[in-house]
Formats: C-alpha cells, structure tokens, sequence
C-alpha cells in the first residue's frame, strides 16, 4: 500500500523573502530580499525528505488598483526562478487574493483555497506549516497538522499561543532557517510520559529542542526548584507535575520522579543519530560541581559528593543520591557527579545546574553529519 504524501505548506512574505516593511507589498524588483538562509536549508529538505512542497500566500487585494498585477508576477516568477535554479521546486502555488476585511474562506487561516489535499494520498497530521504569522499556525490547527513559527523565540509568543489555545498546535517557534532544517531532517524530540501507582501520579513531558520552559510541581519546593534548573540551564522545555504519598514521606517522590524524567529523555533522544552524546563541570560560589555523562545506553553512577546537613530545604540529603540514580538508569547514561565545598544548598544546586548544562551540551545535534556516535552501529 502505498504511504499517504506528506506537505510542507510554505508562506511567502517573511518566510521565503523578506515582508517589505512599510506596505507589506512586493511589487518590485528593488523590495525582493531573500529570508537569511532559507536557499542551502530549503535545499536539504526538499533533498533529503520526500515533503510535498506547497506555497500559500494571501497577496491582499491583488489585482486591484492599490495592487495590479502585472506589480507583481514579476518578483514573484524572479522568486520561483531562484529557488528552482538552487534545486528547489514548489509543487503547487495556492494565492488568495481577498483583503482582510473580506473574510473570504479561502484566505488564511482559512482552508477553502487547499480543499484538494483532504484526499485518502495526503498525511496532514504528519504536515506542517510554516510562517511567520499567527495566522499560519491557525491555518495549520484547521488543516488538522501542525506549525513551525517562523519567529523569534520569547515568552510574549509564547503566551500568544496559549493565549490562542495552539500551544499544542506548534511544534518549534524559531527564525532560524537552520533551526527548521534540522527540525525537519531529524524530527521532533518531544516526549510525554504518564505513570500511575499506588505510590505516586506523575506527568512528565519533555522538549529537548525547546527554550527552557518549565512548570514544575511535586509538592516539594526545593526539589522544584533544582528540577527547573535542569530545564532552565539545559534549555529544555520540561513539564513535571507529581503527586506522591508526602504523608508517608519523600522517597516516592523523588525517586518515580527521577525513573519517569529518564524515560522521558532516553525516548526523546530518539535513535541518536547526530548527537554530540558526551556532556560539564561549573562553580557556585564556594563550590566546585562537576557532572560528566554519555548517552551511550548503558547505565551507571560515580557519586562523590558529601553532605553535612540532613535536608536542604523540605528533601533529605540522601534522596539526591538516589534521585540521580533512578534517573541515569531510566536514562540509560553513564553519570559521573562530583561536588565539593562548604554551602550544602549552593552544592546542590551547582550539582543540577552542572548536570543540565551536561545535557544541553551532550543532545546538540549536526544534522549535516547525521550519523550514530559510536563504533558499535547502535546505541
């Protein structure tokens, strides 16, 4: 049988060239720039993915007299000619040409304009829209696929996506044609884990190519706080919520927490193809905290660290001993931890902080050289 096409549905102005600035009109020659790096990235996907390569672009009012055509067909074939002569051919050109004020179903977000890839051949949920608007990532939830937001990364966009309810909706927000590429090439690292005992209740979801997102809640303030410092410093976006039997005491918590996070992250890894594999040593004040580990699949922990106090906060001491532990054996990593100094709260902190930023360094990925970190064939 044969697979269902997969689409890229590509917007024009400010994600293939650059949106003039004062009319948002490009209709001349002397207004066409080009999106920085959007030729070599382009080029790899249509390469190297079989995406059918889709262009949708509301031109307003194209056609009349704030915007005849023959303004505009002449930058538009120069854009068509350009990509083509880089190896890069769109499969279909969808432009409405209504104005805002039209509403017109065929105008994004609308989808009147794309009814013919509703058909049995085409895989929208394994689509993607990409643009710079927050129409485009409407126009995506409408298709029933999903949306790269070709934007720079802040909280404000962000929260517009919750606002809008299509947080779920788009899979990266960036502006980086890089970014996409590798996104596309490489596929998407994001992993949800829910797991229920007698014991503890706990919803984990992990981004690893997100920005350090995190919402946190175990009912343990200060292991909160150091599990946002994996998210924060490894730049990860990280959902853990967690209910644990408190009222016996703590080891539940902390330890299903730290088995659901490793399976999390050994998931989002995915085959590890392209991963740099290896990750980080850092100060904290008083202390020096080192963490080392490998992705390589086998686990295991070195633990140096010594504590004088009982409990930092509301967690015993001796749960951190066992929280890394649990992880790195869900996790499927060779950890190494070392810490020493005189303030148990900075050593502790410096340990996480020391352990994320291990992470982040060791789930970069090069997409140009997509190949398995190992000698063995598999990982």
């Amino acid at each position: 049988m044969k697979a269902k096409q997969k689409i890229l549905f590509i917007d024009r102005d400010g994600t293939l060239v650059m949106e003039p600035p004062v009319d948002y009109q490009l209709d001349s020659l002397e207004k066409l720039e080009f999106y920085p790096a959007v030729f070599r990235n382009l080029y790899q996907i249509r390469s190297k993915t079989d995406f059918f390569f889709s262009m949708v672009t509301n031109q307003d009012g194209l056609g009349t007299k704030s915007f005849p055509e023959n303004s505009f067909w002449p930058a538009h074939n120069k854009i068509i000619q350009a990509f083509e002569n880089e190896g890069i051919r769109f499969d279909a050109v969808h432009i409405d040409k209504s104005m805002p004020e039209d509403h017109a179903p065929t105008r994004k977000p609308g989808i009147a304009l794309l009814t013919e890839y509703f058909g049995d051949a085409w895989d929208l949920p394994g689509s993607f829209v990409i643009g710079d608007r927050l129409t485009d990532v409407k126009l995506a939830a409408n298709l029933g696929c999903k949306a790269i937001y070709l934007k720079t990364y802040s909280n404000a966009v962000r929260q517009e996506l919750l606002d809008a309810g299509l947080n779920d909706v788009c899979v990266l927000i960036s502006d980086c044609w890089d970014e996409v590429m590798a996104f596309l090439l490489a596929g998407e690292r994001s992993v949800e884990i829910n797991r229920k005992t007698h014991e503890t209740d706990i919803r984990v979801r992990v981004d690893l190519d997100g920005h350090g997102v995190c919402d946190i809640s175990t009912g343990l303030g200060f292991f909160d706080h150091m599990l946002e410092q994996i998210g924060k410093h490894a730049g990860i976006d990280l959902l853990i919520h967690t209910q644990g039997d408190l009222h016996v005491d703590e080891h539940h918590t902390v330890e299903d927490t730290a088995i659901v996070l490793g399976e999390a992250l050994s998931k989002a890894l995915g085959d590890k193809r392209g991963l740099e594999r290896y990750g980080y040593c850092l100060p904290m004040d008083d202390n020096l905290c080192q963490a080392v580990l490998d992705f390589g699949g086998r686990p295991w922990l070195l633990w140096d660290v010594q504590f004088k106090r009982e409990r930092i906060g509301d967690v015993p001491t001796e749960l951190f001993l066992h929280f890394f532990k649990s992880l790195s054996d869900a996790a499927k990593m060779n950890l190494a931890i070392q810490a020493e100094g005189d303030n148990e709260h900075h050593k502790i902190e410096g340990i996480f902080k020391a352990f994320a930023r291990a992470i982040k360094m060791a789930i970069r990925r090069d997409v140009y050289k997509y190949d398995l970190p190992s000698t063995k064939g598999m990982l």
